[in-house]
């Protein structure tokens, strides 16, 4: 047979031309919903940010795709008195400078990592009250000031990272490239906000090594136009599937989808804190009391919510209803929390009894490119709550404008906002991790209440997540957890509205395994 000879020119356009999958076997394109928003490893503890880091970061503990902790940086770790922690760090791990791994990168990135300059919501949740001394270069403990049996837990969730690139360095120099010098999978090659990042192998990773030796994370905000790109095969991988479209994907047979519901939970988040708060206002648009402090209005709010419909024609029924931090089969959850029942007549009573029958207006905040249909959720709301007499306004933007607002826009750096669309999901896969960060008083220094934007502080909750996170016995500190969760969602703390179910898409002949933290992992994603 002869063979077709093409000029050098023509041959490359060709394969420029064709889907991923063809131009590179051994090449990955992922379609992204929700890019991160930095690079640098510390600077925002958001879910896209993580999934990212934990391929070119290693972590000194690994969760897996059902967030069960196995060996990372750290081979072994055990209590050995009452508040100290022993870490036995791997041996013979280098940075992908070549440079070795020791404990005292661990050391600093306890530094670095709760107080990174202008973070929107850091890991001082994890990090703050614990102090860590380096024994020898392969050992460290972690000491408390009460017993602390949720340490592996906590040592789950960030990166660590290098001291020899990262002393001095700031935000910028990760996103740069420049200190983006990790332990993991894959190394750095390239971040252009808003489009792609691109990873390479790391040819000598110390664990397994992944299939994919490059490795290019696409920025696809909208979700047809993700779907359009897989089909046009210009990604192999998408991430969020708009619900919508899971039916007609499920019969392609060129594509194949993965599915799990997350530990992530889609709530509101109210001002509790500001006796006059800036976007809510009296039915005529004068200054109002802000009755977002009383909690018959913020059980008016919940029970205006039909979340039976939120989960049936928002979410396409690809979502499942909340009535509290985390769904069934999770620790720390309570049995005695069901959904907020919808029911206009009663939230009508309510706002009556507290004095605001005749109603208020109040503007909704969200993302619009962040969690799976959140500015229609944010609508959906706004429309509920406005029929119940509660006339509501939505603004929503990107989550990287989104988030430092929501956070620090206010004057002095507090949260702008009066009441916000946000979701959680639980880095530690148990209650203390929504409750630390989103429930308990905010306390900076400490490191409780990171996320806690809606500025809730109830000492008697407070007093239980402390006393849970001091219990060693499993069952006492389920019940102590649960016993939080009850008190703070009866009283308002946070309006659980569903948690997600995610969906990956992929090319015929990729399979994703779909985890509970919702992170979409390159590691994880493999070829059949």
């Amino acid at each position: 047979m002869k063979l077709l000879k093409l000029p050098v020119a023509a041959l490359a356009a060709m394969l420029v031309a064709l889907p991923v999958s063809q131009a590179g076997a051994n090449e990955l394109t992922i379609g992204l919903a929700s890019e991160p928003s930095s690079i640098d490893p510390h600077f925002h503890n958001l879910g896209p940010n993580n999934a990212v880091a934990r391929v070119m970061f290693d972590r000194l503990i690994m969760p897996d795709d059902k967030q069960r902790l196995l060996p990372g940086l750290a081979v072994s770790w055990k209590a050995i008195d009452d508040l100290t922690w022993e870490f036995k760090l791997r041996q013979g791990v280098k940075f992908h400078d070549g440079s070795p791994f020791t404990a005292d990168d661990v050391v600093f990135t306890f530094q670095r990592a709760p107080d990174v300059e202008g973070s929107p919501s850091s890991f001082g949740t994890y990090l703050k009250g614990k102090t860590i001394t380096r024994i020898d270069d392969y050992t460290v403990h972690i000491k408390t000031e009460r017993p602390y049996p949720l340490m592996p837990n906590d040592m789950s969730t960030f990166s660590i990272v290098s001291r020899k690139h990262g002393e001095g360095a700031k935000t910028q120099d990760y996103n740069s490239g420049k200190a983006t010098v990790g332990t993991g999978a894959y190394k750095f090659v390239e971040y252009v906000p808003g489009d792609r990042i691109v990873l390479e192998r790391n040819e000598n990773y110390w664990g397994d090594k992944p299939e994919w030796t490059r490795v290019t994370l696409k920025a696809i905000k909208s979700g047809p136009s993700r779907v359009a790109a897989l089909l046009a095969g210009d990604v192999d991988l998408i991430e969020q599937t708009p619900t919508a479209d899971i039916e007609r994907l499920k019969n392609d047979a060129n594509l194949t989808l993965s599915q799990g519901i997350s530990n992530r939970v889609i709530y509101l988040h109210l001002d509790h804190d500001r006796d006059s708060s800036p976007f809510v206002k009296a039915k005529d648009g004068g200054d109002i009391k802000n009755p977002l402090k009383d909690q018959r209005v913020r059980m008016a709010i919940s029970h205006a919510i039909n979340r039976d419909a939120i989960v049936s024609r928002v979410m396409e029924g690809i979502a499942i209803k909340a009535g509290q931090l985390l769904p069934e089969g999770f620790f720390g959850r309570s049995p005695n929390l069901k959904p907020v029942e919808y029911d206009p007549a009663l939230a009508k009573r309510h706002l009556s009894e507290a004095g605001v029958g005749d109603g208020f207006k109040l503007t909704i905040h969200g993302p619009n490119d962040r969690y799976i249909n959140d500015a229609k959720i944010a609508e959906a709301v706004a429309q509920m709550l406005t029929r119940a007499g509660i006339q509501t306004d939505v603004v929503t933007m990107p989550r990287s404008v989104y988030f430092k607002r929501a956070s620090r826009g206010g004057p002095d750096g507090t949260p702008e906002f009066s009441f916000i669309l946000v979701g959680w999901g639980s880095g530690t896969g148990e209650a203390s991790s929504p409750l630390k960060s989103l429930i308990h008083t905010y306390d900076k220094s400490r490191g409780f209440g990171a996320s806690n934007r809606g500025r809730y502080s109830n000492a008697e909750v407070d007093k239980l997540i402390e006393d849970a996170l001091a219990t060693v016995d499993d069952a006492k500190r389920q019940d102590l957890l649960a016993r939080a969760t009850e008190i703070a969602i009866n009283d308002g703390a946070i309006i659980p509205l569903h948690y997600q179910v995610n969906t990956w898409a992929a090319r015929k002949g990729i399979k994703y395994r779909a985890r509970t933290d919702e992170a979409t992992v390159a590691t994880d994603v493999i070829s059949e």
